[in-house]
């Protein structure tokens, strides 16, 4: 991989028939673990291609510069200084809902310009929605959440409503000591 003789994915391939064919070497093992597993690969490739469209569809456009526009008009002047803390608690849930790649190639780059408009550099902006990741992991369109918790044969709901709030908490309390430390400068 390293070397960029051949692509990462095919090596991966390689990788992983190699792998099979020494864990598993009858057909029908190789089968079995196929049909384990299967149904949870296909939907974190669903994930995949949804955060790839929505991606797609945002970008080349204008609509990333109008939407930052039009929140520029809603957020009133004086709160423009506290914007990468704005961002911080709208991405709590804004990363709970919404896929990696929706989230940071559609919204992020939003707020990044958003945040030009107040004399904020977009690093800040960055750095603050990096904070909020602990809620994004619970979210059913993760790959890994999905996967854990099918393998571990939990109701994924049950999950979601037990670690919500502690995720939550946790959120807050790293935003807010990125904010008392100079982490996140704000304007």
């Amino acid at each position: 991989m390293i070397s960029g003789i051949v692509q990462p994915a095919i090596l991966f391939l390689i990788a992983a028939v190699i792998a099979m064919l020494i864990n598993y070497p009858t057909l029908e093992q190789q089968k079995e673990r196929i049909k384990d597993h299967g149904g949870n690969a296909l939907l974190v490739l669903l994930v995949v291609f949804a955060g790839g469209a929505f991606t797609g569809i945002l970008s080349g456009t204008k609509m990333v510069d109008s939407i930052a526009a039009n929140l520029v008009s809603i957020i009133p002047g004086s709160w423009g200084a506290f914007f990468p803390i704005i961002v911080g608690l709208i991405s709590i849930p804004f990363t709970f809902v919404m896929s990696n790649d929706a989230f940071y190639f559609g919204v992020v780059p939003i707020f990044a310009s958003t945040a030009q408009a107040y004399g904020i550099e977009p690093i800040e902006i960055v750095r603050t929605v990096v904070l909020t990741q602990s809620a994004h992991f619970l979210l059913p369109l993760v790959p890994d959440t999905i996967l854990l918790t099918g393998m571990l044969k939990l109701n994924i709901a049950e999950y979601v409503r037990f670690t919500l709030k502690w995720s939550v908490l946790t959120c807050i309390v790293l935003i807010s000591l990125a904010w008392l430390t100079g982490a996140i400068m704000t304007g």
